[in-house]
């Protein structure tokens, strides 16, 4: 099984979140691709956006998973579009919102987030639960 990590990664704070995520899936066998850590170093030194857009998009395709990192005020806007490309393609979505800030009492993250995840977690070791469970299902 592969899973694509989503998530912000323009700081050390949130590359290193993305990695832990990316941790606690490969703990449980799974493959993953961390678009700051696996994507093209060339692309990224040329800011080349076209090529990296397609080599996301790519690699979501190879997956059969995203696992998203939600946490901020609001959900990072390259991640939403990587969970709603991913949904339309029929991919297993799960959602990690480790964050004390809620949208609103009655959801955790956006309601057209929350709703397309087939599992929303609040923290790494629920995470890794909840991989070690799917993987064995």
């Amino acid at each position: 099984m592969r899973a694509y990590i989503a998530g912000p990664l323009f700081n050390e704070g949130e590359r290193w979140f993305d990695e832990q995520i990316a941790d606690r899936a490969e703990r449980v066998g799974i493959e993953t691709f961390v678009p700051h850590r696996d994507g093209s170093a060339t692309l990224r030194e040329q800011g080349d956006v076209v090529r990296i857009f397609a080599e996301d998009v790519a690699a979501i395709d190879r997956c059969e998973m995203v696992i998203a990192n939600l946490n901020g005020v609001t959900t990072d806007d390259g991640t939403a579009w990587e969970l709603g490309y991913a949904y339309a393609k029929g991919k297993h979505l799960v959602g990690v919102y480790t964050d004390m800030r809620l949208q609103h009492h009655l959801q955790i993250v956006n309601l057209m987030i929350e709703c397309s995840l087939h599992q929303l977690v609040r923290s790494l070791d629920e995470l890794e639960t909840y991989l070690r469970e799917y993987t064995r299902a």
